[in-house]
């Protein structure tokens, strides 16, 4: 053969061999997403008493991310059509910043994800023995490397309630959370390496705010906590407060302010509810009684409400190991009392709960 044939050849086969595996890597490019649809399908079909699916996957080689449209799952014999979870859009992809410090994990952005919880659908016996951890574990194995940061993106939590008479909706909205340095990536001198922020507003239109540190990577979180709903309508909780407690209100706000510490699976903590500018709505029944009742809310008004700022409150102490948290049923019933006699409760997060606080109640167990 001549020199000249071999060098054509040759040529050839220099240009046939990376057109073919370039075709073979174009060719797997766009049957990934399929294959990987396929996946998430099979995992979310496969959890017990559980029927999930997505719609589509889009893949990001450059970016090293997939993004997973429309999640759906809810119990098989859900008696509702409401989904459990309706997740629009979830971006799962690498943290290159931490990429560059050695670590790879993963970061997740959820936009407008719903998790819609049907006291009737969820309460429902099932023969495979749904639990919490089913479907749990299995969003987390979705999620190849351990996360690092998360984001939620105008999220909705509900709970409602079909069978009440008128049917309870209690829900939060607009829910936009950042938690970060979750794996602890970012190394720095201190006992909670993550911060956690969340807004949303509540049923109401309250104004839900919480601010926190945690460390995740511990088997039982450290975590030290802030939470406050301000300004909430008492009058949106009407439907909930008339089914199980025969109570409606006219007028009047409801607040909640908290703060939780969690040191080696010991808590401290409080529960503070405020109810402002509250009136009841009388019971429409016959005379007698109509009578009682009035003569009972002019006595709890006048006993527990505080006269200076017409507040209903108390502050509810929590103590204890988490796997038998306590309340303080004394200081609960003091404060109620403390409130409308001798000094009222501020509207705000006391800022009284502190890390070391819990810390010291754990090693003093320990001992």
């Amino acid at each position: 053969m001549e020199p000249k044939t071999k060098r054509k050849i040759y040529k050839k086969k220099r240009l046939t061999v990376p057109l073919i595996i370039l075709a073979i890597l174009l060719v797997a490019r766009l049957l990934l997403p399929y294959f990987v649809k396929n996946y998430v399908n099979k995992v979310l079909s496969d959890i017990p008493g559980y029927y999930g699916h997505i719609e589509d996957i889009d893949i990001s080689l450059i970016r090293g991310a997939y993004v997973i449209n429309k999640l759906y799952l809810n119990k098989i014999n859900a008696g509702s059509e409401v989904p459990f979870l309706d997740f629009e859009k979830t971006d799962i992809s690498i943290e290159w910043k931490s990429l560059l410090k050695g670590s790879v994990v993963s970061e997740i952005i959820m936009t407008n994800p719903k998790i819609i919880y049907v006291f009737e659908d969820q309460q429902k016996n099932d023969t495979e023995d749904p639990n919490f951890d089913d479907w749990t574990k299995a969003l987390t194995d979705l999620v190849p490397i351990d996360v690092n940061n998360f984001q939620i993106l105008n999220g909705k939590i509900a709970f409602v309630q079909i069978t009440a008479d008128p049917t309870i909706d209690l829900n939060l909205d607009q829910v936009n959370l950042q938690a970060t340095n979750l794996r602890n990536v970012v190394q720095k001198e201190r006992t909670l390496p993550s911060d956690l922020h969340a807004t949303a507003i509540s049923i109401g239109n309250g104004k839900l705010n919480l601010q926190g540190k945690m460390n995740l990577v511990k088997q039982i979180p450290d975590m030290d906590i802030s939470f406050s709903l301000e300004n909430a309508s008492v009058t949106a909780l009407n439907d909930f407060t008339n089914h199980y407690a025969g109570i409606d209100f006219a007028e009047g706000d409801f607040n909640v302010f908290s703060e939780i510490a969690i040191a080696d699976g010991y808590l401290k903590g409080y529960i503070k509810p405020l109810l402002k500018d509250s009136k009841l709505i009388s019971k429409e029944q016959d005379k007698f009684f109509n009578a009682l009742w009035e003569g009972f809310v002019g006595f709890f008004k006048f006993v527990l409400k505080n006269k200076g700022n017409n507040t209903l409150a108390t502050k509810v102490p929590l103590e204890g190991n988490l796997n038998n948290v306590s309340t303080k049923v004394w200081p609960t019933i003091w404060n109620v009392f403390k409130n409308g006699w001798i000094k009222a409760f501020k509207g705000v997060v006391d800022d009284d709960i502190k890390f070391e606080d819990a810390e010291k109640a754990a090693d003093k167990r320990k001992k």
